[in-house]
């Protein structure tokens, strides 16, 4: 009873001495903490809904992403790999949204970037409310990026997914999130062609078939085969401005039985390998396109 009311006594004291020894202001008011300030601004902020409208400005989706982003660093370091797996699907889905919000807003902005492009010095010359915009933009790691056609959008930079989550998610998810970043940094294809070299696009083929067959019970599974479909039919039968052979008479290209062979002698025992050498057969067999594309039996995902 006698170190209860100790304990008391001097639990009393520690609290009245806090009271007598905390600042006071001019009229005699006590001052509150600058980061107990901070702390409550931060604790009643609400970013706007990640559903569009009209009346948010470009101000107000830059606050959204920043305010994402530090509520998800924080929760990153307090989960497991596990839950860093689920919140990094949650984050890049509102990302993505706010994004797609953005390029809806700034849509005539997006319209009229291509025509800052000064052909002459081959550089961009911006006029300073795009300079500004820029800027805003790239405190939420975000920038433009033309997509081919004239056509200009918003993305998020090739890092950034990766900058948040490395490490701190499971093998799977962190070899993925690598991964796309690495693929992120030019375009893939523009103006129905393929953009990247057709040995960059074989090896990121074999990356991605590699991937299913070391993480065969992901999560990410689907998606990973999706990506990996796509980029193998675009190996094997190039895209509509880029095709890996003549449709009239079904001669490979150069450059692509080169590549082709280089793929099979690098990686003989792979899926891509052996498709790209079915694909030689068939061509060099004249077998009628539709038949070749049937018995290679690729589907592309669009």
């Amino acid at each position: 009873m006698i170190k209860r009311s100790l304990a008391a006594f001097i639990l009393l004291i520690f609290i009245f001495s806090c009271k007598k020894e905390a600042p006071k202001t001019s009229a005699g008011k006590i001052e509150k903490n600058t980061v107990s300030k901070a702390e409550t601004k931060e604790d009643s902020f609400k970013p706007i809904d990640t559903a569009c409208s009209s009346r948010n400005k470009t101000e107000d989706y830059i606050a959204a992403f920043q305010w994402y982003q530090q509520k998800a660093e924080k929760e990153i370091a307090q989960n497991s790999p596990e839950q860093n797996d689920k919140l990094y699907e949650d984050y890049i889905r509102i990302r993505e949204k706010y994004t797609d919000c953005l390029n809806e807003s700034l849509n005539k902005i997006l319209e009229e970037y291509v025509n800052y492009y000064d052909s002459e010095s081959k550089s961009y010359k911006f006029p300073e409310n795009i300079k500004k915009l820029i800027a805003e933009l790239k405190e939420a790691d975000l920038e433009f990026i033309e997509v081919g056609e004239g056509y200009t959008e918003i993305y998020s930079v090739p890092d950034h997914y990766f900058s948040v989550f490395k490490d701190k998610v499971t093998p799977d998810y962190n070899t993925y999130i690598e991964q796309l970043a690495k693929e992120s940094e030019g375009l893939y294809s523009a103006d129905a062609g393929l953009v990247i070299s057709w040995k960059e696009l074989g090896e990121r083929t074999v990356f991605w078939e590699d991937f299913i067959k070391k993480y065969p019970k992901s999560s990410l599974i689907s998606r990973v085969k999706e990506i990996y479909n796509n980029y193998l039919y675009d190996y094997l039968f190039g895209m509509e401005n880029t095709p890996t052979y003549e449709f009239l008479d079904g001669t490979i290209y150069d450059e692509n039985r080169k590549e082709f062979n280089r793929i099979i002698k690098k990686y003989p025992n792979s899926a891509v390998a052996k498709k790209a050498k079915e694909l030689i057969n068939l061509l060099d067999a004249k077998v009628p396109e539709e038949e070749v594309v049937r018995k290679i039996n690729i589907r592309r995902e669009y």
